[in-house]
């Protein structure tokens, strides 16, 4: 009966009280319209709360995800969180992904019930069957080149998968900032076929999508345009 419920709550959609962060950035922006367009209540920290535009089913609290504070005991009820997460600096190390998200998560309320959706990379594996000229620039030039945000997101996925909540890692690859072409292709816990890039607009809508979506729980999903 359980089973049924949920799933008939994810194929009508349901609004739920969701954090978000993230929010300024290119696939957070994005995704933070999806939400609300789809009904949800948003909570969203944000380090400048002034940059984050004011719409209508949208709170913005001023905080740094790094930090755990103050911000945590004002996200109210909710117990879903959307992270777009993202670090711009590649010269150093960072842990912005895997201490942010686990800040995000202990705000939440509802315990196991919790529901944790992060924004990772297909970067950080090389799928079997990737062209040897994919695999190559891969590991000898993307790899090497986001080489500290890479290790940030490892040990935010080992965090993560730890984590008797419902989360799921979402592994896009090169992004880009083409209008949304159709649904996003998706593998759960296994390598997609043929994956190339994606447009932030398509990843947001996906991310968004699968918030009520069982079969994500607790599984490392593979997008593509």
């Amino acid at each position: 009966m359980i089973q049924w419920y949920e799933s008939f709550t994810a194929a009508i959609g349901v609004a739920m009280d969701l954090l978000m962060a993230g929010v300024t950035g290119g696939t957070g922006k994005l995704a933070l319209e999806r939400a609300l367009d789809a009904g949800h209540r948003v909570v969203a920290v944000a380090r400048r709360p002034e940059a984050v535009a004011a719409r209508q089913g949208l709170r913005v609290i001023g905080g740094d995800v790094l930090q755990g504070g103050q911000w945590q005991s004002e996200v109210g009820d909710c117990r879903a969180v959307l992270s777009c997460l993202g670090n711009t600096d590649r010269k150093h190390p960072t842990a912005v992904y895997s201490q942010g998200t686990a800040n995000l998560l202990d705000s939440l309320a509802g315990g196991q019930e919790r529901r944790l959706v992060c924004l990772s990379s297909a970067g950080l594996e090389i799928a079997p069957g990737t062209p040897w000229a994919q695999r190559t620039v891969t590991r000898l030039v993307i790899q090497p080149r986001f080489r500290h945000g890479y290790a940030d997101m490892a040990r935010m996925e080992e965090f993560v998968s730890a984590q008797d909540v419902r989360w799921t890692i979402i592994r896009p690859p090169m992004l880009t900032d083409a209008a949304s072409a159709g649904e996003a292709r998706a593998a759960v816990n296994r390598h997609l076929e043929k994956p190339r890039s994606i447009s932030r607009a398509a990843l947001a809508d996906y991310a968004v999508r699968i918030l009520e979506d069982p079969t994500t729980w607790k599984g490392t999903v593979e997008v593509s345009a």
